[in-house]
């Protein structure tokens, strides 16, 4: 998934949910309803969040310094975080705490038609931003299934705009038979259903949202089929007798960091070693474009129990 993919989806959701916002609040001021309070202050915390990915898109891109070496790559990861949290504190227990006061405090609708002209509009530009955020995800999840991509995905702000927009539509719909039953029957305690409907959707998705980028923060490796290739890269050298083990860390979306001890003839030259490691440096690039980060260590094999404890689980090239 591209940077630039991501940020088209997440620029996409953060008009859609400000202009929705806006019209959610006004309809609330007419008409009362607290599923559409609830929907309004849903879409404002949506498109909070939105910014908020947006400026730690901007903060991964600052340079390495001394104290950060290694990039600001991960600033993507603590912003979506962030953003997981806000959307639990603004919109889950705001919706909640508004349904709950609804329900003891009930009072009817007025201008009731125009709460559900503005659920109308409000579906429309969803859907809309869940077309474009879709379309951003087919051009890179490949054939992995929905659940799998936002589990899976390095890149947080995919996932993050994918579940927004879902829950932002199944929002709408609750407050759309909230306010359509309330309308019918008269009786406001089905807006006040809708609206606790969505608090619980809401504590849903930052939850999910709050689990995966967690384990981004703590850190992730490569892919397995990353890990696959990184690996035929070193078996396929005729120079390497053994990758004795390797670990891959991720130190932001777009950069993989390599690293690994590798076993060559013990009679080799110090300058045939140098450049077997430029070749399989170049080769891993090139089979994994996010390794960006390679540290090749060389070693020499040694057999089970000849005394080395590096290569001691080593019998045959490739295996850890």
């Amino acid at each position: 998934m591209s940077t630039e993919g991501g940020t088209k989806a997440v620029i996409a959701a953060l008009l859609a949910n400000a202009g929705i916002a806006v019209t959610k609040f006004i309809a609330f001021a007419f008409s009362g309803s607290s599923s559409m309070l609830a929907e309004g202050v849903h879409s404002l915390a949506d498109a909070g969040n939105q910014g908020l990915l947006l400026l730690g898109g901007r903060q991964s891109r600052k340079k390495a310094d001394k104290e950060h070496p290694f990039g600001y790559g991960r600033e993507r990861y603590v912003y979506a975080f962030v953003v997981a949290i806000i959307l639990f504190s603004v919109g889950g227990v705001f919706s909640i705490y508004e349904g709950i006061d609804k329900l003891q405090h009930p009072h009817e609708l007025e201008v009731p038609w125009l709460p559900i002209l503005v659920l109308a509009i409000a579906i429309g530009l969803e859907s809309f931003s869940l077309r474009t955020a879709i379309r951003e995800s087919n051009r890179s999840r490949g054939k992995k299934g929905w659940i799998a991509f936002v589990r899976h995905a390095k890149q947080p702000e995919l996932p993050v705009v994918l579940l927004e927009d879902v829950a932002a539509l199944l929002g709408l719909a609750f407050a759309f038979v909230g306010v359509g039953l309330t309308i019918i029957t008269g009786n406001s305690i089905w807006d006040a259903i809708g609206t606790l409907f969505i608090g619980a959707l809401l504590v849903t998705v930052a939850i999910i949202l709050g689990i995966e980028t967690k384990s981004l923060l703590v850190g992730e490796g490569a892919t397995t089929e990353d890990d696959t290739r990184i690996r035929e890269v070193f078996n396929a050298s005729s120079r390497v007798e053994s990758l004795i083990h390797m670990k891959t860390l991720y130190l932001g979306p777009d950069e993989l960091m390599v690293a690994a001890k590798v076993a060559f003839a013990p009679k080799s030259k110090l300058g045939d070693v140098a450049l077997s490691i430029n070749e399989l440096e170049s080769s891993i690039r090139e089979a994994v474009p996010a390794a960006r980060v390679i540290y090749i260590e060389p070693d020499v094999y040694h057999a089970p129990g000849e005394g080395n404890p590096a290569t001691d689980t080593i019998v045959i090239k490739g295996i850890d």
